[in-house]
C-alpha cells in the first residue's frame, strides 16, 4: 500500500512529508508501546500509536518505518515534527481511534509487522 492510500483510507492529515507519499509500506502495526515495535516489527511498516513523543520518531527510525500515524487527533509539537523530519519518517493524524484505524487498514489488505 502506498502512503497516499493510507492517507485516503485513514482520511488522515499529512504533518510532514508530502513529497514521500508515493512511498510503499508492507506491514502496519498499532501500539502505545515501544518495546513491543523494538520486539516485534520487522521491515518496512507504518506504526499507529496515540503516544506522542520523540521516542516514537527515534524507535521508528531504529526499525525502519515510512510513516507514524498519530491516532485519536494526536498532534505532535514542533521537535518531533523536526525530529521525523531529519529522518524522513512521514508524520500523519487521524481522529479515529487506534483498533477503527488498524481495522481498515487491514480490511484493505495491510498486515502486521510481526517478524513471526
Amino acid at each position: 500500500m502506498k502512503l497516499i492510500d493510507l492517507v485516503k483510507v485513514l482520511d488522515a492529515q499529512i504533518i510532514y512529508g508530502h513529497e514521500f507519499l508515493d512511498r510503499e509500506v508492507l506491514s502496519a502495526c498499532g501500539s502505545d508501546m515501544m518495546s513491543d515495535v523494538l520486539a516485534f516489527v520487522k521491515g518496512q511498516a507504518v506504526l499507529l500509536t496515540g503516544l506522542v513523543n520523540s521516542q516514537v520518531v527515534r524507535t521508528a527510525e531504529m526499525v525502519d518505518m515510512n510513516c507514524i500515524v498519530f491516532v485519536r487527533g494526536k498532534v505532535p509539537d514542533e521537535g518531533i515534527i523536526e525530529l521525523a523530519k531529519s529522518c524522513e519518517i512521514v508524520l500523519m493524524r487521524t481522529e479515529m481511534e487506534m483498533f477503527t484505524s488498524c481495522g481498515l487498514l487491514y480490511s484493505k489488505g495491510l498486515r502486521g509487522g510481526s517478524g513471526k
